[in-house]
């Protein structure tokens, strides 16, 4: 019989994820600031948790998928996060965090007994919904064993183990938040043009999606931007958050960062806008 799982926060990945545990056979108990939205998987056969700590079972495991470094910490470092969790326990972290916040839960779960576990997520919630999300993840080899399958059954199709250093796979994770954020202005940008010069920017989309950029993140938001050019960003602060974790981790690096400053800024500014 699979083992109960503790699930800490049910936004819009957090519960398609829970619900795909529950449909695979995983007793669940569930935890969500607005509890309203843990109705669905209440009905399902969920038992609610009404603070974060008593999703945690000793020895068990537990998911958080929440917005921001403050707000994971802010559970983590409850008085009886770590203490319920206690030895053998394994924390699925699999919010976009900054590899330094990693770094210093993993160490927090060590003191404790427990494993951090990296698994942040690539996927918008259609696709956890159809079970096709990819999964870096990161720490100790044994909890990455254990937690394999519960990452599979959440909807991981392709999962890449990127060792046990802590704060590697969220280094993953911002990079392609990075990238595809990227990709998603050069595309708006560049359809623009072709639009206020009279042309049509889907068939310009479309054959550039079939020969030189045919890659998934190019076909997804080409569509989206030739269908619709406006409120690409400013429909989600996702972007925006994430480029400024990127920032801040490129200048902790000491690493060039021209190209994220510049970034961040106009997302900044759109958002002001918006």
């Amino acid at each position: 019989m699979n083992e109960t799982i503790g699930f800490i926060g049910l936004g819009s990945l957090g519960l398609p994820l829970a619900k795909n545990l529950l449909d695979a056979g995983y007793p669940l108990v569930v935890h969500n600031r607005t509890a309203s939205k843990a109705e669905p998987l209440i009905a399902q056969g969920a038992r609610l948790a009404s603070r974060p700590d008593e999703a945690v079972t000793a020895g068990g495991i537990v998911v958080t998928i929440l917005w921001d470094d403050a707000s994971v910490e802010s559970i983590v470092m409850s008085d009886s996060f770590l203490e319920k969790l206690g030895k053998g326990g394994i924390h699925i972290s699999m919010s976009t965090i900054s590899p330094d916040t990693s770094k210093k839960l993993a160490a927090v779960h060590a003191e404790h007994g427990s494993t951090l576990v990296e698994a942040p997520i690539f996927g918008v919630p259609e696709a956890a919904a159809a079970r096709q999300l990819s999964i870096p993840m990161a720490g100790p080899q044994q909890a990455k064993d254990r937690v394999r399958p519960v990452l599979e059954a959440m909807g991981g199709l392709n999962i890449f183990d990127f060792g046990e250093k802590a704060g590697a796979a969220n280094q993953v994770k911002l990079v392609g938040n990075f990238m595809i954020t990227s990709a998603v202005y050069t595309i708006r940008e560049a359809l623009s043009m072709v639009e206020k010069s009279g042309g049509d920017p889907k068939p310009v989309m479309d054959m550039l999606t079939q020969t030189l950029f045919n890659a998934p993140i190019y076909k997804r938001y080409g569509q989206m931007a030739a269908e619709n050019m406006d409120h690409l960003f400013t429909q989600s602060h996702i972007p925006l958050k994430d480029v400024g974790i990127f920032k801040q981790a490129s200048q902790q690096a000491g690493a060039p960062a021209p190209l994220s400053n510049l970034l961040y800024d106009l997302l900044s500014s759109e958002h002001k806008q918006a």
